[in-house]
């Protein structure tokens, strides 16, 4: 669910503020520019949110009958947050990426509109 809202929120955002013109007037291929780069901001929202969550899991898994407070006291809370992280965003931020854009690319594809746009005023 974080990362159907992180990309909707996004794709508002770029719309919004980045991007210079309404959607309704920005080409297919700008359009699927701004899926996909909504869906690799929305990719590293989401991988810095739950990687700490899937550190502590890896540490656990490695370590049986370890439990969740001594894996933080070995690690720390910043290794814990920040250990992995840069190749997890690259990964995840890519491949968020490229599912929000292959999946508008067939939106597109049998005419339907792009994802998302400016909130209405």
């Amino acid at each position: 669910m974080m990362k159907f809202a992180a990309f909707e929120k996004t794709v508002q955002g770029l719309y919004a503020h980045v991007v210079p013109k309404p959607k309704e007037e920005c080409s297919k291929t700008e359009q699927l520019g701004v899926s996909f780069a909504a869906g690799y901001i929305a990719g590293v929202f989401c991988a810095a949110v739950s990687h700490p969550a899937d550190n502590l899991v890896s540490k656990l898994n490695q370590k049986p009958g370890v439990g969740v407070g001594d894996i933080v006291k070995e690690m720390g809370i910043v290794a814990l947050c920040t250990r992995g992280l840069g190749l997890r965003i690259v990964m995840i931020g890519t491949l968020t990426g490229l599912q929000w854009g292959i999946y508008d690319a067939f939106k597109v594809a049998v005419g339907l509109p792009t994802t998302g746009g400016a909130p209405k005023k």
